[in-house]
């Protein structure tokens, strides 16, 4: 070994005994299972809509002829079930285990579909966490997805590094709101990315003002948007923004997000199909 070894073996050209090859963590898929691209859904911090978007996003690619699925990495909050108005459990099978599917055909893992009742707080450590998001891709069977988004929980904790590191990510989306705290949470979500060598597919921005159903002026309660300095900032691509909608708060909180109309996210899913 040299004397001023960095331990860095990636960057070395010395060939020593102690040098090891970078090893692939990527877990591998269900043996049944066919998945051709896999998209991150990411915030930087919690209440920015995550779910939402994801939801969105796997309605509207799938009203575009794809078989889409949502994997829910948030296994302590778990909230897409609800959105899709899912109350069935999981079952197993020699293939591995089957994911729900919603009335239009969208897949659906999460671990609110295993436990025994969906208000069961999930208290878990980290490694149990990681592992139980490795499992939803190694042994839950899925078939013929066009498209998977992964919902991830807020942050860069175990998780979010978990889905970097073991799912084969074709990119992320990152989530964000008009709020003051907006430059940074774009900037710690990009700079993950970067770190983990995980491309940054752009940014959506929720909750972006709503239009006033009596006067028809747009207000913004959480400021104006400064999305586009920010994304300039930080070299990232603006998908869309989608506003404030009460017919799609009502419609998560009712379980009935696939009846949503909503032309901004259509939008937002057009510009992201074409980047592939």
């Amino acid at each position: 070994m040299a004397e001023e070894c960095t331990h860095d073996c990636s960057s070395c050209g010395v060939d020593c005994p102690s040098k090891q090859e970078p090893q692939d963590m990527t877990e591998k898929l269900n043996a049944y299972s066919s998945v051709k691209r896999v998209i991150g859904v990411v915030s930087g911090k919690g209440g920015v809509g995550k779910s939402t978007v994801t939801s969105l996003m796997a309605v509207m690619f799938s009203r575009m002829g794809y078989h889409t699925a949502i994997l829910d990495a948030d296994i302590t909050g778990p909230s897409i079930p609800k959105a899709f108005g899912i109350h069935e459990k999981a079952m197993g099978s020699e293939k591995g285990i089957l994911p729900i599917t919603t009335h239009s055909g969208i897949d659906i893992m999460s671990v609110n579909l295993l436990l025994e009742n969906e208000t069961d707080p999930v208290i878990w450590r980290g490694p149990i966490l990681a592992g139980t998001v490795k499992q939803f891709w190694s042994e839950v069977w899925w078939k013929d997805v066009d498209y998977m988004f992964v919902d991830m929980p807020p942050g860069t904790g175990d998780v979010p590094l978990t889905v970097f590191q073991s799912l084969p990510l074709d990119g992320i989306i990152i989530v964000t709101s008009p709020q003051e705290l907006v430059s940074m949470i774009v900037g710690k979500a990009v700079k993950m990315a970067q770190m983990m060598d995980v491309p940054i597919l752009g940014v959506i921005e929720n909750m972006s003002g709503y239009v006033c159903p009596d006067c028809g002026k747009k207000h913004y309660p959480f400021g104006e948007s400064k999305l586009e300095a920010v994304a300039k900032e930080y070299g990232v691509e603006i998908l869309g923004r989608l506003p404030i909608d009460a017919a799609c708060s009502l419609a998560c909180d009712t379980g009935k997000i696939e009846s949503v109309l909503n032309p901004d996210a259509q939008a937002a899913a057009e510009k992201l199909e074409k980047l592939f």
